[in-house]
């Protein structure tokens, strides 16, 4: 008989049109803000910029889960820690 481990990590990896659950549903609160838009506008070139937007914010959202991209904005931690007070002052006697 086959035996199959438990995978305990589902909610870690999963994915939903390819976007993890947290992009997915920004990306459905952004589809119902547009639908709300288009509801209450008559307007082709409304309609046509958020199917536009929506489909570049996907497209973002895609490339972004592929290639995270990070910001650093420098060294968090200091090359050497001490206990020495800092100061300009010279302590050497001459």
């Amino acid at each position: 008989m086959k035996r199959y481990t438990v995978y305990k990590n589902i909610r870690r990896q999963a994915l939903i049109l390819g976007l993890p659950i947290y992009l997915f549903a920004l990306m459905m609160v952004s589809v119902i803000c547009s639908l709300l838009i288009i509801i209450f506008s008559f307007h082709f070139g409304v309609i046509v910029g958020l199917l536009l937007f929506n489909a570049l914010l996907y497209g973002a959202l895609g490339r972004w889960v592929r290639r995270p991209f990070s910001i650093a904005a420098g060294s968090v931690f200091p090359h050497t820690i001490s206990n020495k007070p800092l100061s300009p002052l010279s302590h050497v006697q001459d």
